[in-house]
Parts: structure tokens; C-alpha cells; sequence
């Protein structure tokens, strides 16, 4: 078994966001959310689902907070059981596995009378990715020594940038030239590219797989693994009582990742149907947002050491407050809307990568130094992640419903930032994160 603090070790880790990054950039972010669009565009706006009249965008916004509160339901008893009984690794390829294979399900949505398959396997591919991601995050206190952790999030966001361009690349190209690879039929690109996806996934994370360690501190299962979980929930829970600035950082975090995830989940929506971007334009903007990101990545990761992670988070969410204004402002009749809609998407790409790489090694960071039950804790910061992008999508679906229009969405994010940074002022700093 390798050592903490291997290169191997934290390669083999890192390696898994190369291998799942895929699904959040094609699935998530890219193809899927302009496939769904085209397959249910109606003039009304509207359709039929289950015997009810949803509009198009709130029921994908409604899909994906289903899902998240699923995962953040399930999410804290199976990392307490994988924590006490040792076996985390097995929880963790049961959710990419369960991820991937739903993924390629996608392959038959075909239209809207198959709608049924994109909103059950679109539901059930984000419980597998980030049911994954509870115990993928648990390992990395397990793998890198405090110093190290900043920069080995970060190197596991690169990979994921990345590898997920590549595909993307070879995706798209399928997409916009399917005369290229003798393709008639519209629709085989994008359900070939979901295939992809699945394979990919489920086959590069056999890397992460064969070197993470298994039960490095030799806890033995126990048949009352539903009680134990919740026992060790109840600790945790009694923990967090007396670690105020962890506790602080978790209402910071919850509210900033309403906004975060729910952009990077709507935005492609957002472009196409507030602004009335083309495929291609929004194809250009998620690349740009890619690249951007892993310049974000390490920049903003270089600058936490000089200045800490604390004031460099705090930079983000000013940046954030900055994309959001402006994007509500954006007027689709405006003919510099694409050199703006760009500008403001390199923006939002210099602080993706930057937040979520921050704020997964600032939490590690700020653990009781004497805790074990790494999975547990990291259970919180993921449930609070999770119900965080379940009232973000729901809001967004809601007002969308409601006003027929996505600026008073992005209205009620940027609030969510405002919030955050307000909260993040009142966090004292510790000798780990300043």
C-alpha cells in the first residue's frame, strides 16, 4: 500500500475527477442540457410530463433538485457506515458504476414520447457522480498532509478540466459534423456521446481504483451497519456544536453553492433560451470556460498562500457578484451580446475551478486534527453542497414558472453570493486557514 503523501497515491487520486469531469461537463453542462432542449423545444414553452403541464426548463430544473435531495438524504448514512466499517472504496464504485451505466442509458432519449428516460437516467447518472464524490473528497485528508491538499484539490479539478475538454472536443465534433463519421440520423451524435461518457468514466476510474488504499485503519464491519451509520452521524452532528468557525464555514459555503452549482447547471439553458445563442456559440463559451478554469485553478490556489484561503475565497464571490450583475443586465438585442456573454464567461471560468478547489481543501484543512471518521465529516460538506443546489435548481425552476423569464433567477443567485461573503466576514481565522 502506498504512502501518504505519494505521488503515486495522489496521482491515482486526482486521476478520478479526469475520469468523472466527463460527466459534469458533458452531461451536465454541455450536450445533455442542449439535446434536452431540442428534443422538448414547443411554442408554448411547455410540456407534458406524467399527466401535468411543466414548463421545459423548470422540469429539468426540477429533475436535477430531485435528484440532489436524494443524494443528500442517502449521502450521510452511507458515509457513516463506510467510515465505521472501514470500506469506502466499495461505496465509492458502486456510485460510479451506478453513475456511468445510467449514463449511457441516456443513448435512448430519443424524443419526447422517450422523455421519460432522459428525466429517470438524468436523475439517477447525478446520484451515482455524486454519491461518488462523498467518498472520493473523504480520501483526501487520507492521501495528502495538510501543506499539500491546496494544491492536490487542485490538481484533481486540472485533470478533470482536462480530460473533460478532450472528450468534449471529440463529442462536439460529432455533434456539428456527423457527416464526418457518416451519421444521418440528428439525434445519434449526442446519444453516442453519452455513451462515451459512461465508458470513459467507468474506465478510467479503474486507475483511482487500484491504488486508494482499503480500510487504512483496519475497522472491522459490523452487521448493524444502518445503526452504526446514524450513531456516528449523531457525533458528528454533536461535534459541529463545538467547532464554530468549521460551522461558520459551512453557512458560508452553503450559501455561495446555491449560486455556483446551480449556474454551472442552467447556464447552457440560460444562453440558449434567454440570450438566444446558437449551438455553436455556447460550444465556443463552455471551452473558454474550461481553459480559463485551469489557469483560475492555479492562480487563485498560488495567491491562498500568500494571502489565505479565507480573503481568496472572499475574492471569488466578489467575482461571482460581478457575473451575475452583469449577466442580468445582458439584452439579447444588444450586438455586442456575444463578445460580452463571452467576457462574462471567462470570468466565470477564472473562478469555477478556483472556488471549488478552495473550498473542498479549506474544509479538509479545518477538521479536528484528531479525527478518523474523515468520511462522515466529508458527508456534511457534501449534503451541505447537495441541499444547496436542491433550493438553488428549485428556486431557479420556480421563478422561471413563474415569471417566464430567467433574469429574476440570476437576480436571486447573485443574492445568494452577497449573503455568503456577509457570513464569510464573521469566520475566524485558525492557524491552518487564514
Amino acid at each position: 500500500m502506498l504512502e501518504k503523501g505519494d505521488k503515486k497515491l495522489i496521482k491515482s487520486w486526482a486521476f478520478y475527477d479526469w475520469a468523472n469531469s466527463v460527466y459534469s461537463l458533458v452531461i451536465s453542462t454541455a450536450v445533455f442540457p442542449i439535446y434536452y432542449e431540442s428534443i422538448t423545444a414547443s411554442d408554448s414553452g411547455n410540456i407534458l410530463f406524467m399527466g401535468h403541464l411543466f414548463n421545459t426548463t423548470s422540469l429539468y430544473s426540477y429533475a436535477l433538485s430531485f435528484s440532489f435531495l436524494v443524494v443528500a438524504l442517502i449521502s450521510p448514512i452511507l458515509s457513516g457506515i463506510a467510515d465505521y466499517a472501514g470500506n469506502k472504496k466499495n461505496y465509492m464504485k458502486f456510485f460510479c458504476y451506478f453513475g456511468s451505466v445510467s449514463v449511457m442509458m441516456l443513448y435512448f432519449f430519443t424524443d419526447t414520447s422517450t422523455l421519460w428516460v432522459g428525466i429517470l437516467f438524468s436523475i439517477t447518472a447525478s446520484i451515482g457522480f455524486w454519491g461518488s464524490l462523498v467518498f472520493y473528497n473523504a480520501y483526501l485528508p487520507e492521501i495528502a498532509y495538510s501543506d499539500q491538499q491546496d494544491m492536490v484539490s487542485a490538481k484533481g479539478f486540472i485533470y478533470g478540466y482536462i480530460g473533460s475538454v478532450i472528450l468534449l472536443i471529440f463529442n462536439l465534433s460529432m455533434v456539428l459534423h456527423p457527416e464526418w463519421y457518416g451519421i444521418e440520423d440528428s439525434t445519434l451524435p449526442a446519444r453516442i456521446s453519452f455513451l462515451t461518457v459512461g465508458l470513459w468514466w467507468m474506465g478510467f476510474a479503474q486507475y483511482t481504483f487500484k491504488y486508494l488504499p482499503h480500510n487504512i485503519y483496519n475497522k472491522k464491519p459490523s452487521k448493524k451497519y444502518i445503526i452504526r451509520g446514524y450513531r456516528e452521524l449523531k457525533k458528528v452532528i454533536n461535534e459541529l456544536k463545538d467547532l464554530p468557525v468549521l460551522l461558520n464555514f459551512l453557512i458560508s459555503f452553503f450559501l455561495y453553492s446555491v449560486g455556483v452549482q446551480s449556474i454551472i447547471l442552467l447556464a447552457t439553458i440560460w444562453g440558449k433560451k434567454e440570450i438566444g445563442l446558437a449551438t455553436s456559440n455556447l460550444i465556443i463559451t463552455i471551452i473558454l470556460i474550461q481553459l480559463v478554469g485551469i489557469l483560475g485553478a492555479y492562480f487563485f490556489v498560488h495567491l491562498s498562500k500568500k494571502i489565505g484561503n479565507i480573503d481568496t475565497i472572499k475574492i471569488t464571490i466578489i467575482i461571482w457578484i460581478i457575473v451575475c450583475t452583469w449577466a442580468y443586465f445582458l439584452d439579447k438585442n444588444d450586438p455586442n451580446v456575444l463578445l460580452k456573454f463571452y467576457a462574462i464567461s471567462g470570468l466565470l471560468g477564472m473562478v469555477l475551478g478556483a472556488i471549488q478547489t478552495l473550498s473542498r481543501s479549506t474544509y479538509s484543512k479545518l477538521l479536528p486534527e484528531d479525527t478518523i471518521d474523515h468520511t462522515t465529516f466529508f458527508s456534511f460538506f457534501d449534503v451541505t453542497e447537495k441541499l444547496a443546489i436542491v433550493w438553488g435548481t428549485f428556486l431557479f425552476g420556480l421563478a422561471v414558472a413563474i415569471t417566464e423569464s430567467m433574469k429574476t433567477s440570476i437576480l436571486l443567485l447573485c443574492l445568494f453570493f452577497v449573503l455568503s461573503f456577509v457570513v464569510l466576514n464573521f469566520m475566524k481565522k485558525t492557524k491552518y486557514v487564514k
